[in-house]
């Protein structure tokens, strides 16, 4: 078979390129309309996540806002409660109780002295506390002898 290159073959093969061209083209401009398409849809969605996180930072800010509010609100009513009448008692006995509690551990003569005084005293206050001893008292009468400073706060026990 003999191929010849004639005007029309030519022509035939410049027509074939032509169509293959113009196929192409159209195939790319396709492509680019559903990539375009594809790009707005991202842009969109990109913009709609935008606002929803905008909006979610901005609920967190205020949130952060009114919570440091809060907190200093909080430590004011903490330092002004610290200042209330006896609060520096409490305090310095609660310094007390730990510096004799630290010099218990280090002085060991003065511990055992210390600690039974200590756990009788506790006993005893409980007792009053509970009422048992006062009671106790009225029924069978006061069997040591009572100073004024404890009448005194006897009379305010039997008060209650």
């Amino acid at each position: 078979m003999s191929f010849e290159l004639t005007a029309e073959t030519i022509l035939l093969i410049l027509m074939g390129v032509a169509v293959g061209a113009l196929l192409m083209y159209l195939k790319s401009l396709l492509t680019i309309r559903k990539h375009k398409k594809e790009l707005n849809e991202y842009k969109a969605h990109l913009e709609r996540q935008m606002k929803i996180t905008d909006a979610g930072n901005a609920t967190l800010v205020k949130e952060l806002e009114k919570t440091k509010k809060e907190n200093e609100n909080l430590r004011i009513s903490v330092k002004t409660l610290g200042q209330k009448p006896g609060r520096a008692e409490l305090r310095l006995l609660n310094i007390y109780d730990t510096a004799l509690r630290k010099m218990m551990s280090q002085a060991p003569g003065f511990s055992s002295a210390w600690e039974n005084s200590l756990q009788e005293a506790e006993r005893d206050y409980e007792a009053n506390e509970t009422g048992l001893k006062s009671i106790v008292g009225r029924v069978f009468g006061s069997s040591t002898s009572v100073t004024s400073d404890n009448s005194d706060i006897h009379k305010l026990e039997h008060k209650r």
